[in-house]
């Protein structure tokens, strides 16, 4: 089995900070928000968070926030709540929530709760389950829960469960796995878990596990990394992580890896 190539991916995160006129780094700058908190997050995890200037991140974030009190996925950009979560959770990572006017932006979040208790994403209205869990998570991180029904964000999450045992965007919708991430993470933050179906959840994500000892999104689908994070986590929080074979996902992820810039530009192409 391979091991993880720790300063190849470090090197790699903090390469693409520098690579700011790419093409690809220009097409994607609305998303650069949600790029800093996975990349940050990862540096963290390596114990390397300490290779990346705090203040300067910091300063950055706060330049993304609009007057609603809600942020943008860059600079000059809309607000919307998947940058709201990211701006939040980086700066819990470096510790300095305090920055924030926390009334504002809570205020903004509990601003998109619609009647049924589902959540808009932003001021154009499109509902997904996602944005439930990213209301929840933020309001939890910034300790106001009580600014929204908790009780009717419930009930529509459960709506939207399905007789497999999986969760989709909207009632009625595909159940997948990161829909089920979603649903299942706002759940346990609201301390309702109870409503799930453990087992039979359960044996859906496990089902995500293919001959390569990856995992998938939904059935007939190609695995891929990400949902190793999405369906591993789902399973961990209704405890049923030992239903999949763990030594096949690990060597599926190291096999995964891209540990040179010429392995990179092969993927791309």
């Amino acid at each position: 089995m391979g091991e993880l190539k720790t300063e190849k991916h470090v090197e790699y995160i903090l390469s693409v900070e520098k690579r700011k006129d790419d093409f690809v780094s220009v097409v994607m700058e609305h998303l650069r928000l949600n790029g800093a908190y996975w990349g940050l997050t990862t540096l963290d995890i390596l114990g390397k968070l300490e290779a990346v200037d705090q203040d300067e991140v910091v300063s950055w974030v706060m330049q993304c926030q609009h007057k609603s009190g809600g942020f943008g996925g860059n600079i000059g950009h809309d607000p919307h709540l998947l940058y709201t979560l990211s701006a939040i959770q980086v700066l819990a990572l470096f510790d300095k929530i305090e920055v924030l006017d926390i009334e504002k932006v809570s205020n903004y979040i509990a601003g998109l709760q619609n009647e049924d208790g589902s959540f808009s994403g932003d001021m154009w209205g499109e509902v997904d389950t996602r944005f439930s869990y990213i209301a929840i998570c933020s309001l939890a991180l910034l300790h106001q829960l009580d600014k929204i029904n908790v009780e009717k964000a419930v009930k529509y999450i459960l709506s939207c469960q399905n007789l497999d045992g999986g969760f989709g965007c909207t009632p009625g919708a595909e159940s997948h796995a990161g829909q089920i991430f979603c649903c299942v993470g706002a759940l346990a933050i609201t301390g309702s878990l109870h409503h799930v179906d453990e087992d039979l959840l359960g044996w859906w994500l496990c089902e995500r596990q293919v001959k390569s000892g990856g995992l998938n999104g939904r059935p007939e689908k190609l695995p891929d990394v990400c949902y190793s994070w999405w369906v591993l986590s789902s399973l961990i929080m209704i405890d049923r992580v030992h239903w999949i074979d763990k030594e096949k996902l690990v060597k599926f992820i190291l096999d995964c890896q891209v540990t040179s810039r010429i392995d990179l530009l092969l993927v791309l192409v």
